[in-house]
């Protein structure tokens, strides 16, 4: 497919659809669910893995400031490690898809970067000090973006054009139902651990690192077992820096929308504080804190539900106009947020509503920008474009977390969160260009 037009009007021309239908990795995967059905095996297992791959590192997450703590370690160490990682994430995304495009071989290396998450595990669970801690955090963060891009390829491949909505909705749900239950999962074990193991302080930590081998472990064996690769021909001949200057000039624009609606889309940490700075005056800040947390708990719920109905819309609409409206109920997010601080409201329906508005614009954001990449590039350079996207998202995410708490500590929250919509609703402007290009 060369545009999002040729897609959108293949629901409606059986022509266009057969004849997309007939590239290699479609074809064989219609042919192996004989309805065409996009629930198909391949589809379902990347959906499971994702959520046992998100079950792994996230309930490690939760549970590392503490252990940082307990070893003695400042946050500045938290901060440095996280960037770092995220970093070498973002930066692997981009090499992974070119060299499954020069290479081949996709799910090889989707099960190894599904592998190298355990295999950090272990380096955590083992760790005394800093250099440890960041070496397993690396490892687990470059088999996240190693297999990211891969996989996204692999199930794009796997379906029809006028289903990929519903497809990357479902698997985004699975994903956040790993980044819900994980969370939750980890501070579970870490008090029954700690029933098990006083005498340690750390004890009760390494003890949910090593449980946490289990999913981790499973994630490989189901993608194994589950996924098949609908295939992909080596190109030998490929060159980097050729074919990212090869790519659709429409996907370059396109690209540099989801960048500049990137740059404000401020990590929904941010929001937690907020909520809890906006609920204290009422609530009190230990109450605020829990209620923030749950606020941030039903984000997540909002985003497992509306992961597939977004897709199904998708499908009948195209991915572009749902994508410019998440992107708008992004604007919506910090907007709110931004007058929350304004007019000073410390009501938890109104902050419970920004929540709900943010988990909505995630599930868009989540599922779509990946429909969206699918439709615009051809699939010789499927994993390439993934990889891209995910770089792309990976930098400006870096940057707006950074920009919109300087502008919080350095002038104030109603200036960072107001930064941060204008900069998405130049996004959004730019995705609608794009849209009608």
């Amino acid at each position: 497919m060369d545009s999002m037009r040729n897609n959108e009007k293949s629901d409606h021309d059986p022509t266009i659809t057969e004849t997309a239908c007939a590239e290699p990795g479609i074809a064989s995967a219609v042919a192996d669910n004989g309805s065409g059905t996009w629930l198909n095996r391949t589809v379902g297992g990347a959906g499971i893995t994702s959520a046992l791959g998100d079950f792994c590192y996230e309930t490690t997450t939760v549970i590392l400031p503490g252990f940082l703590a307990v070893l003695g370690l400042p946050a500045v160490a938290l901060g440095v490690i996280e960037g770092v990682a995220d970093a070498v994430a973002s930066f692997t995304k981009m090499a992974a898809g070119f060299i499954a495009d020069k290479l081949g071989h996709r799910k090889l290396l989707v099960l190894v970067g599904y592998g190298l998450t355990p295999a950090g595990q272990v380096l955590i669970a083992l760790a005394m000090g800093w250099p440890l801690l960041l070496l397993g955090r690396l490892v687990s963060w470059f088999g996240k973006g190693l297999r990211g891009p891969l996989r996204d390829a692999i199930v794009a491949q796997a379906i029809s054009p006028s289903t990929r909505g519903r497809a990357f909705g479902f698997h985004r749900a699975m994903d956040t139902v790993g980044a819900v239950l994980g969370p939750l999962l980890g501070v579970a074990l870490l008090g029954w651990a700690q029933t098990l193991n006083r005498a340690d302080q750390t004890g009760p930590f390494r003890m949910v690192f090593w449980l946490t081998l289990i999913p981790g472990a499973l994630a490989v064996l189901s993608f194994l077992v589950l996924v098949k690769d609908p295939g992909h021909a080596p190109n030998p001949a490929l060159q980097f820096w050729t074919t990212l200057r090869d790519l659709p000039a429409r996907f370059k624009r396109y690209l540099g929308a989801v960048g500049l609606f990137g740059i404000g889309d401020f990590s929904h940490t941010l929001l937690i504080l907020a909520a809890t700075q906006r609920l204290a005056p009422s609530l009190g800040v230990v109450q605020a804190a829990q209620a923030a947390g749950m606020l941030y708990v039903l984000r997540n719920g909002i985003q497992v539900g509306a992961s597939y109905p977004i897709g199904m819309l998708a499908d009948r609409l195209g991915s572009m106009p749902v994508l410019v409206f998440g992107y708008l109920l992004g604007v919506l997010t910090a907007a709110l947020t931004a007058a929350a601080f304004w007019f000073s409201i410390s009501s938890v329906l109104f902050m419970g509503a920004v929540f709900v508005i943010a988990g909505l614009y995630m599930a868009v954001q989540e599922a779509l920008e990946a429909v969206a990449t699918a439709d615009i590039v051809g699939s010789d350079n499927l994993c390439m474009s993934f990889g891209a996207l995910g770089t792309v998202n990976g930098f400006a995410k870096f940057f707006s977390s950074s920009l919109v708490g300087m502008l919080w500590t350095a002038a104030s929250p109603i200036f960072g969160f107001g930064a941060a919509a204008l900069l998405m609703a130049a996004g959004a402007l730019a995705m609608l260009r794009v849209k009608q290009a």
